[in-house]
């Protein structure tokens, strides 16, 4: 198999794992996982800008944050944008909402595109027309059969979006804006952290430790896991042609669907497989675009 290939679905797998993970370290709850999940990010990053080099291009940075203060305050909101999808996605698994989640990645690609239409002027294929007919006919069936959207879904389609318009927008390359995303979240973190574990008696992260050793290796584990899965996405994007790199992002959402499904037994309607289907229906078009275009370069 190809490296690149082997990186990026080992990527998927981990952070599917990850999903799943969240939901065994009840009673823990998402703020805290998220403040974990940072701690233990920041020296994989560390590992990742250290074996790229990136050091003088991060002090470079660090100085314009000093001396800009437009560009602090966007990365500022680069930061709080990322760090909620951080936190939603292991906050989902906790609170019965990892369906929601799951659905939400299978829309982000649809709502990138039309992102690329409206603000960048991107022309939509014919293929990807038909996926946005599909993922519409999904979202408007889901609109009609409970009149209502879920809230964790929209926040995943429509929230991941202005953050990566804000990222093309500051010019930071994609290493070293992960860098300070999770730097400026490291703050936060800290206070959570801090916050736990003097919190009320009974309720503090130290009590819940000492309720549950088996917090002592599986929280290290979950952020050694979700480290590593952040160091094989980062390396699978730079060995891999962004097309394959795009089209194996599906498996994510997927792998993330069936966790939800199967593992965390969320359970599914009879109704709501029509807004499952076709909005599948509009990632197989995209889906089937990639490959297309792939093949016609390669």
């Amino acid at each position: 198999m190809n490296p690149g290939v082997a990186l990026s679905v080992s990527a998927s797998v981990l952070f599917a794992l990850v999903y799943y993970a969240s939901a065994l370290l009840y009673p823990l709850e998402g703020a805290d996982l998220f403040a974990w999940r940072i701690f233990l990010g920041v020296p994989a990053l560390a590992v990742i800008v250290h074996q790229t080099r990136r050091w003088p291009e991060i002090g470079a940075v660090a100085k314009r944050l000093c001396t800009e203060g437009r560009f602090l305050l966007l990365s500022l909101l680069s930061a709080f944008l990322f760090g909620v999808q951080l936190w939603l996605f292991v906050w989902a698994p906790l609170n019965h909402r990892a369906l929601d989640v799951s659905m939400g990645y299978f829309l982000l690609p649809l709502s990138m595109v039309l992102v690329g239409q409206i603000l960048y002027k991107e022309r939509l294929s014919v293929w990807q027309w038909c996926a946005v007919f599909f993922a519409a006919s999904g979202v408007l069936h889901e609109l009609w059969r409970t009149h209502s959207f879920s809230w964790a879904t929209a926040l995943v389609a429509l929230g991941y979006p202005p953050y990566f318009v804000l990222r093309r927008h500051l010019k930071v390359g994609t290493i070293v804006s992960l860098w300070f995303d999770f730097i400026i979240l490291l703050i936060p973190s800290i206070y959570i952290v801090l916050s736990s574990m003097i919190g009320t008696e009974g309720q503090s992260s130290l009590h819940l430790f000492a309720q549950h050793p088996r917090f002592f290796w599986q929280v290290p584990f979950f952020g050694m896991i979700s480290a590593i899965a952040l160091f094989s996405y980062i390396a699978a994007s730079r060995k891999l042609p962004m097309g394959l790199f795009g089209l194996l992002g599906y498996v994510e959402p997927v792998l993330l669907f069936w966790v939800a499904f199967l593992l965390l037994g969320e359970p599914i309607e009879s109704g709501e497989w029509w807004t499952y289907i076709p909005i599948w229906i509009a990632v197989g078009f995209l889906v089937a675009e990639g490959v297309w275009r792939t093949v016609r370069r390669s």
